[in-house]
């Protein structure tokens, strides 16, 4: 499996230096990178992708909130094969209409983006776990609504902050998880008391190891109190060292 990183964790240096910001997460070794809300800037991040060698198999876009087809165009010229939308509020998660409803709509998206030739998938936070629906995760709820060319990207942090054992839940959703997203801390909501990969209380390995044929692993830090390169450099290291042992 391959790592890539989320751009949200450096979201102020994307801002101010996108194509140098590129250039210096490919010299920690980030030959993959997760761009979000990538539309109005997609040849600036083209551009930089290919100066850089990287690419992005993954990008987060909020597919239920802006005209999908100039998401997807973007997509494509960036040469994403997935496009996961990354957030819905709780009150999207708390009874079984509104997730149907939910569920119908990024079916829906799911056709248009396979005229792309684009995957279409959804990221979750803790509420689409700490909600229940009819004796399971709002989460596994909604996964059994999904056409079958959907996928997801377990953020297995934010699993745990919600109440599941991520590597349970992740054996449940089984090969619909194609990507997880990789961070680590105390497992709450203080955000910049996350710490590089291996430096916290989450089963990182345990994630990892729960689904078969998982296509990618996304480094993330919602927020962090140190420098966030280094930080995501420490990541890097151990995850690379751990796949060597």
């Amino acid at each position: 499996m391959k790592y890539s990183v989320q751009l949200y964790n450096v979201r102020t240096a994307v801002k101010d230096d996108l194509p140098g910001t590129i250039r210096r997460l490919a010299e920690i070794g980030y030959h993959q990178i997760e761009p979000y809300d990538f539309v109005a800037r997609a040849d600036e991040f083209a551009r930089a992708f290919a100066d850089n060698g990287v690419s992005a198999p993954t990008g987060h876009a909020p597919l239920l909130g802006q005209d999908q087809d100039e998401i997807f165009a973007a997509a494509k010229e960036l040469g994403i094969s997935t496009v996961i939308d990354p957030y819905l509020p709780a009150e999207h998660w708390q009874n079984a209409e509104d997730i149907q409803a939910t569920a119908a709509k990024l079916n829906a998206a799911a056709k248009k983006g396979a005229e792309y030739g684009i995957r279409v998938g959804y990221h979750n936070h803790q509420w689409e776990v700490e909600s229940i629906i009819e004796g399971q995760t709002a989460l596994e709820y909604f996964e059994g609504l999904l056409d079958p060319e959907l996928v997801l990207e377990v953020d297995t942090y934010w699993a745990a902050v919600g109440g599941q054992d991520p590597v349970e839940l992740l054996k449940r959703l089984g090969t619909r998880v194609v990507a997880v997203h990789i961070k680590d801390g105390p497992v709450n909501m203080d955000l910049l008391a996350q710490v590089p990969a291996g430096q916290g209380q989450t089963d990182i390995w345990g994630a990892i190891s729960a689904v078969p044929g998982l296509e990618v692993g996304v480094v993330e830090f919602d927020d962090y109190a140190g420098d966030i390169f280094e930080a995501m450099e420490a990541s890097l290291r151990y995850l690379e060292a751990g796949a060597e042992a």
